[in-house]
């Protein structure tokens, strides 16, 4: 995928990006697979804001993705489709029986590919199987955590994982971060690295194009009232002897949250943050 530039007619295109469309198929997804969503403006069950600098934005509909292929799944990739809601593209199969299923669509995939999911699936591009039938090395995305839970880890633009060693009934995936985990055998993965790579290169250019994907403004917090931030306050610019925290008062840059008891730390072999300046 490549980036698209503008001529600078206005202001706000002067220093805008976007991404290149030629890859999608269609502007018609399936009504069946589209789903309402509630705009939660970063508000959980309670009304309570748990993610800050949320809210507006241009309404949109979810697809329903199918994140958990059965044994012995076979359709026909119809369309490439853009997805609203999320950074990669999406592929629409369609069955024999005219039933049609959203995934998330690898980098290199076609209109009339074959994807099929199962123990005995090839090793080919979008196809899905267990973790215990794929070669070291390959590269993957769309891995489960849990076998039968659907694909939690590696879903986004440009993502991929690798496989790099099969011990004891688990498997080691070398996921974007640099994370090390090992996986049960038996949960499943895609073959490939998801698409539209070039994702994280658009530049929006213009604050507007934020508000329209409910993203509100940030203020820095050495700019806030001491009751409104810690950085807050003074008389000059800066936050002097603080050290960097969050608006209730956690420390940050460097320091570790992860509970220390976690129950998944046995699975992970290689911390993300091992290797970096100390």
């Amino acid at each position: 995928m490549a980036i698209k530039t503008h001529r600078p007619v206005t202001p706000g295109q002067r220093g805008m990006t976007t991404q290149d469309l030629s890859a999608i198929t269609t502007k018609r997804p399936v009504k069946s697979l589209l789903a309402t969503r509630k705009q939660q403006a970063g508000r959980n069950n309670r009304g309570v804001i748990t993610s800050r600098r949320r809210g507006g934005g241009a309404k949109r509909h979810y697809r329903v993705m199918n994140w958990n292929l059965p044994e012995g799944f076979k359709a026909t990739v119809e369309h490439i489709e853009y997805d609203p809601t999320r950074s990669a593209r999406i592929a629409r199969l369609k069955e024999s029986t005219g039933k049609y299923h959203y995934i998330v669509a690898p980098k290199g995939l076609k209109q009339g590919a074959t994807v099929c999911a199962g123990q005995d699936a090839p090793i080919e591009l979008a196809n899905r199987l267990p973790l215990k039938n794929i070669p070291t090395g390959t590269i993957i995305y769309s891995v489960e955590m849990i076998p039968g839970n659907g694909a939690q880890m590696v879903r986004s633009a440009g993502a991929m994982a690798q496989l790099a060693a099969k011990d004891e009934g688990y498997v080691q995936v070398k996921l974007p971060s640099g994370e090390v985990r090992r996986v049960h055998e038996d949960a499943q993965a895609h073959i490939g690295a998801v698409g539209n790579e070039q994702h994280q290169n658009v530049k929006l250019g213009k604050a507007g194009r934020s508000r329209h994907m409910s993203r509100r403004p940030k203020v820095r917090g050495v700019v806030m009232n001491p009751v409104d931030h810690p950085h807050g306050g003074g008389e000059a610019r800066g936050k002097g002897y603080k050290a960097p925290t969050t608006p209730w008062g956690q420390k940050t840059l460097g320091y570790k949250t992860r509970a220390r008891n976690k129950v998944t730390n046995k699975f992970i072999v290689r911390s993300r943050h091992a290797g970096k300046r100390k």
